[in-house]
């Protein structure tokens, strides 16, 4: 006999699509959503229907917008000579939470990767090339992981840059703040000596 009523199955089958979720919590989070009032559940389905129709890619940085630009880019008290390339909008959040840089953004949307089948024109490299003319753009950070495909990526986008005249910087690495140095890896190590500042 088969108890699984089917609605249900298929919610969970969805909740499990997403990233970090398991099928415990893919089960949970469809018995949160069967217990929601109605009305709840109906403002839930169409916030994610909203976001979908809505929201789309800024013409000039690639990041999510809503119109044309995104409020960075439309923000001309920006300092529009440096530009930090991020693998993701939620990096972009990020750097906006510590509300320390006031420059552009650019979103690349992947990394290249061979293993995954993702060159570089999978990638929004070729709309980061569009916007580097004149001498407007002094500086490009490159801020993606430091991880194998983050370094890649971010090594390509540079020998493409220099011919450029324009300054590649990258993001420091190296001991978190809290963190302790015995349990550092030789890489964050190297990174954090690499990278040490003037005191």
């Amino acid at each position: 006999m088969n108890v699984q009523v089917l609605p249900l199955v298929k919610l969970i089958e969805q909740f499990e699509r997403l990233p970090g979720i398991g099928k415990k919590s893919a089960q949970r989070l469809a018995f949160h959503v069967l217990n929601m009032p109605e009305k709840k559940a109906q403002e839930f389905a169409s916030a994610i229907l909203e976001a979908h129709e809505k929201i789309k890619r800024c013409r000039i940085c690639q990041n999510l917008s809503e119109g044309e630009l995104c409020p960075v880019c439309s923000d001309k008290a920006r300092d529009q000579s440096v530009i930090c390339v991020v693998e993701d909008p939620q990096d972009v959040i990020a750097f906006e939470r510590t509300q320390e840089y006031h420059g552009l953004y650019h979103v690349l949307h992947g990394l290249i990767s061979p293993m995954d089948n993702v060159g570089p024109d999978e990638i929004c490299i070729k709309e980061l090339l569009a916007r580097i003319h004149g001498d407007a753009v002094k500086e490009v950070i490159m801020s993606t992981n430091p991880t194998v495909e983050g370094e890649a990526t971010a090594m390509y986008i540079s020998r493409l840059l220099k011919p450029l005249g324009v300054k590649v910087t990258r993001l420091a690495y190296g001991i978190p703040v809290g963190g302790n140095l015995e349990y550092a890896d030789e890489v964050t190590l190297y990174r954090a000596l690499q990278g040490r500042t003037e005191i």
